[in-house]
């Protein structure tokens, strides 16, 4: 009897908090917005110069069209340089506020002595430890950094924290070949095909898996022995990945950051009487896949009412957004 009721007070005390969870978030205000600086470097030939500028022009023009509570930095050509980066990320860091999001996008090459790694600018470099302590002062709970450059992988030890995202084009270092990663994660926030959930938006998680496929299909195509294998790293305290594991937990940060919303939920993003619901929405969709990260941890009546519970909030919320 007395166990029975000790179980029966860790259920009722764990229901509670779920539904003072739903309260909180009935309650919670949108997200502010979200901070992206794109920064192409340096080329050092006219092809690969026209490639990094283009591909920064074309995230530039998509991110600018994503939605009114976006602030959009892109640094290319004569601009790219360390002083233009660290006055930049200066301004997003007396800018942004705790719930903003923030995201940073490196085009181009790296470089990486065995020691550290650093991101080829014009004139002086800078190093991913020097991009941490900037990053580090961006207010943003939630970050994320998408280093498409060579040896990016090398990055990941420097600017990896609880709260921010690392995705690297190449597992470590020593993978210095040019990357073609980046033409394929600017592709994913444009291509419905990413969006393998159908929910008319593509996250992080997303996008790199999207982009990860492609490159991978491309060396097939070319019957060329891959140099690059992207990975991530979101937990702040694991090892790089190439692939999301409920275990450890790495795809959970990824799993829940957008980066592009589509269609109807593009509207409601930029609809002031709807963005608060799509903002609900979109966290009842963080609980329900933190949930699954979590399943191994709970008893199954738990999990099931829990599950059940945060799906029937997300059909009355999406209600709401069709009318």
């Amino acid at each position: 009897m007395a166990a029975a009721a000790a179980v029966g007070g860790r259920v009722k005390t764990r229901l509670i908090a779920f539904a003072l969870g739903w309260m909180l978030l009935a309650a919670a205000p949108a997200r502010a917005g979200v901070y992206y600086v794109t920064v192409a470097g340096l080329g050092g030939e006219a092809d690969y110069d026209q490639e990094f500028k283009g591909l920064a022009a074309d995230l530039d023009k998509l991110l600018k069209a994503s939605g009114s509570e976006v602030h959009v930095f892109t640094l290319s050509g004569a601009g790219a340089t360390r002083a233009r980066l660290t006055e930049t990320l200066g301004a997003v860091a007396a800018q942004a506020r705790p719930e903003d999001d923030f995201v940073l996008i490196l085009i181009g090459h790296g470089s990486f002595d065995g020691v550290e790694y650093k991101f080829n600018l014009i004139g002086p470099d800078i190093s991913g430890g020097d991009l941490a302590v900037l990053c580090d002062r961006v207010p943003a709970k939630r970050q994320l950094v998408v280093n498409t450059t060579s040896a990016s992988g090398g990055s990941i030890a420097a600017l990896e924290r609880r709260g921010r995202g690392v995705i690297a084009a190449t597992k470590s270092g020593t993978e210095k070949n040019a990357t073609i990663f980046a033409r394929y994660f600017v592709d994913a926030l444009r291509d419905p095909e990413a969006d393998v959930d159908k929910n008319e938006a593509v996250t992080a998680l997303e996008a790199f898996e999207f982009a990860t496929a492609k490159t991978a299909a491309f060396y097939d195509s070319q019957k060329r022995l891959a140099t690059e294998h992207a990975v991530f790293e979101d937990t702040g305290d694991h090892e790089a990945v190439r692939a999301a594991a409920a275990e450890s937990g790495e795809g959970r940060l990824l799993g829940n950051f957008t980066l592009m919303r589509m269609g109807a939920a593009q509207k409601a993003f930029n609809d002031p009487a709807k963005r608060e619901l799509l903002a609900k929405k979109e966290e009842l969709e963080r609980q329900i896949d933190t949930l699954k990260y979590q399943k191994a941890a709970m008893s199954q009546d738990d999990y099931k009412q829990q599950l059940t519970a945060a799906l029937l909030e997300l059909a009355k919320v999406q209600e709401e957004l069709e009318k």
